[in-house]
């Protein structure tokens, strides 16, 4: 059994709890459910912006503790001042050690797009995410049937909240729909766990150019950042990189700022 095949079994169990506990009238009384989403695909096609969604991630079932101590507040209000275009929050408590309470603080100090970043597989989990204040779903294509992908987004869709589908092969394009916003490739290979951006670049052009599409995993390199922006993509999701520093806002904000430089130093080139 993998580890993807014992975090879903565990999240059907946790849902079926939940469900029990939180029924969806009581999730429909957040605070949180009828206030106005932002949207992903318009801040990751800003101008003004990076294009980096920058993840808050305490810990990883493969690289244990990240940064456990990290407060919401002031990791994530320093990644928005850095020139992130958007937010990722971990939600799932067992494996990432993350929780609801995380994204609900970030929502609380920010005006950006929030992705929920959890292992939606039960329509219970979309109702949740608008009732935490998210403005973005993920859905894993390795872990759905298209029929699942369907429904979770049409769903999600259904409640003013956007959809990134993510993807680690060919084949699970197949599994693409309407309904989905953002097409997120994922470098890391689920086999052995090796990382490249190569993975993304491969993909690019078989992903159809309707959907904003976004390279994700193992991303380290500034001017990895900048080939894959050559190639197309428009946003890149980034965690662990920022995470494991001391002061994650600040590496946000030097990756940044690095980026910036290799592109005004290729521009003058050109020039």
């Amino acid at each position: 059994m993998t580890i993807l095949d014992k975090i879903v079994r565990h999240k059907m169990e946790q849902v079926e709890q939940r469900k029990e506990l939180f029924p969806v009238k009581l999730l429909e009384k957040s605070v949180f459910y009828d206030t106005p989403t932002v949207s992903l695909k318009k801040y990751l096609l800003r101008e003004d912006k990076s294009g980096i969604i920058a993840e808050f991630k305490r810990h990883s079932p493969s690289k244990g503790d990240i940064n456990p101590f990290a407060k919401v507040e002031q990791v994530t209000i320093g990644y928005m001042q850095a020139g992130a275009s958007a937010l990722s929050v971990l939600t799932d408590e067992k494996f990432f050690k993350g929780s609801s309470a995380d994204l609900k603080e970030a929502r609380k100090f920010n005006f950006c797009p929030i992705l929920r970043k959890d292992f939606i597989i039960d329509p219970y989990q979309i109702f949740e995410a608008r009732s935490i204040g998210a403005d973005v779903i993920l859905l894993i294509a390795e872990c759905l049937e298209a029929k699942q992908v369907k429904v979770l987004a049409g769903l999600a869709k259904s409640l003013g909240l956007e959809v990134l589908m993510e993807i680690h092969s060919e084949e699970q394009l197949s599994k693409l729909c309407p309904e989905i916003d953002v097409v997120g490739v994922n470098n890391r290979n689920l086999k052995d766990f090796t990382v490249s951006i190569q993975t993304s670049i491969g993909l690019f052009d078989k992903i159809p150019a309707d959907f904003v599409r976004i390279s994700e995993s193992g991303i380290s390199d500034p001017n990895a950042i900048v080939q894959l922006r050559q190639v197309g993509f428009q946003g890149f999701l980034i965690g662990e990189h920022f995470m494991k520093t001391p002061n994650p806002a600040k590496a946000c904000q030097e990756f940044i700022d690095r980026i910036n430089a290799i592109e005004d130093l290729l521009e003058n080139a050109i020039a």
